[in-house]
């Protein structure tokens, strides 16, 4: 089946390269890949969406009339194409067809798209309209920091007075992981809880683009487009992914438009800031304008301590405050990864059967995240441990037998072994010049003592994050 299909493809192929210029040819068709064929549908695999679109719109009836006339009258082009998306699926969307009037069956067979790309067509006819909100973000779960606030205060007027505040449409923009998602769906939750009859959407730019393609390709475009009109509030995310595509952002500008000058409330998120954006029509850029444009930066560290507080607060957990302490210090860019690092401890917990400390958390965050250690010197560690243990550092330096002393010394070389990469004589030379057996055996002391000690056990802790901080 593979072979047959191949050798179809390629006598089509042979016809297109001398009705095209040989460039031409090489970018838009020698990429192609042939899939199958069967019951007069020939499968065909393209690298992109755009890639189909310009297909679709600039060599429509060549690629018919040629499959006519290789294949047979009445064949039907299926596109397989690849979405770059997290799971990495793919869409099958069909050709357009100018000439050919399909029967029923297969009427059927051409509407018939992958589940995976839904249709908001479909929805307006159902009793109850499907705003596409998850009800577990809400304003009540995202919490305020100075990171945030001009954002979240925006959002809540949103919510309370839709298409009745200046922040139409509200453009919000921040890296990934920062809250935008987050905020788009408090927003919309908050709308639907005050007011249920309104039609609230939330969908990405991606899932916005796909539709429309198949819109275009079964033309229903006019379905799209008053189906999008007939929405009170239209939050969409990642709206930088229409950047490029001509046609959808000239759908989308319509769209924005009608439902701007018939009072309906826009909500848009992005990667960068409108001024920064690529590949879109600056007739659009002015109306994210309009509003309100507001960051989302990076949380601070208190804004950190919070979340991970009611974090673990919701899941029941029990973590020691030094080590929220030390997620909150070390783990910066977005609340995602405060969020995996607690799910990750938990499961750690959960399947080793052990309590959740400093030794856990640091062993979790180096498999689940890059952070930079911060330089420990031998200095450091000396003035750490003896203001600690409340020790003069000459007296660790010194031969003395005391308990309180001795302790105090073992520890030092246990944190210079730990941190540096001195040899066991070099660390005994920067602690009283003692020899590396000497060394040898104050490292292994400690760590008998960590594993059955646990106030010792807490001290080290302590000192660890101190050395770290």
């Amino acid at each position: 089946m593979k072979s047959n299909c191949q050798h179809l493809w390629n006598n089509c192929l042979n016809v297109i390269r001398d009705n095209i210029p040989e460039p031409a040819f090489n970018t838009w068709f020698a990429p192609i890949v042939p899939l199958n064929y069967t019951d007069r549908v020939l499968t065909i695999q393209v690298p992109s969406q755009f890639f189909y679109e310009y297909l679709e719109d600039k060599y429509l009836d060549l690629i018919q009339q040629t499959l006519y006339r290789e294949i047979g009258e009445g064949t039907i082009l299926n596109y397989r194409i690849l979405v770059e998306t997290e799971s990495n699926t793919a869409v099958e969307l069909r050709g357009e067809s100018k000439q050919y009037s399909p029967s029923p069956v297969d009427k059927g067979i051409k509407k018939k798209v992958s589940t995976k790309v839904p249709s908001p067509f479909d929805r307006v006819e159902t009793s109850e309209f499907d705003s596409q909100i998850n009800s577990k973000y809400t304003f009540s779960n995202f919490f305020e920091g100075e990171s945030n606030r001009l954002a979240r205060t925006a959002a809540e007027a949103v919510a309370m007075n839709p298409a009745k505040t200046a922040f139409n449409p509200l453009f919000i923009h921040g890296n990934s992981g920062v809250g935008k998602t987050h905020l788009c769906h408090a927003i919309g939750s908050s709308v639907l809880e005050q007011y249920p009859r309104k039609k609230v959407l939330y969908l990405s730019a991606h899932l916005f683009k796909v539709q429309y393609t198949d819109a275009r390709r079964f033309n229903t475009i006019n379905d799209f487009i008053n189906f999008y009109q007939s929405i009170d509030i239209l939050l969409i995310d990642d709206i930088q992914e229409l950047s490029g595509l001509e046609k959808t952002q000239n759908t989308f500008f319509h769209i924005f438009n009608h439902l701007h000058q018939n009072n309906k409330q826009l909500v848009m998120t992005s990667d960068c800031a409108p001024m920064d954006m690529q590949g879109v029509e600056e007739r659009l850029l002015t109306r994210f304008r309009w509003g309100l444009t507001s960051q989302l930066e990076r949380p601070d560290k208190e804004l950190r301590k919070t979340i991970l507080q009611n974090k673990v607060l919701s899941d029941g957990l029990s973590i020691p405050e030094n080590v929220i302490d030390y997620i909150a210090e070390n783990v910066t860019e977005n609340v995602r990864d405060l969020e995996g690092i607690v799910v990750s401890l938990m499961a750690h917990s959960i399947i080793n059967n052990r309590e959740i400390d400093m030794n856990l958390a640091r062993r979790v965050m180096e498999q689940s995240i890059r952070f930079e250690r911060k330089k420990v010197t031998v200095q450091k560690i000396q003035d750490t441990v003896s203001e600690y243990f409340n020790v003069k550092k000459e007296l660790i330096q010194s031969p003395s037998r005391k308990r309180e002393i001795v302790q105090a010394r073992q520890v030092t070389m246990y944190f210079i072994k730990k941190h540096t990469e001195l040899s066991l004589s070099q660390i005994g030379v920067q602690v009283g010049n003692r020899n590396h057996a000497t060394v040898l055996h104050a490292c292994n002391t400690v760590k008998n003592y960590i594993d059955v000690d646990k106030n010792f056990r807490f001290d080290l802790e302590e000192i660890e994050r101190i050395l770290t901080s």
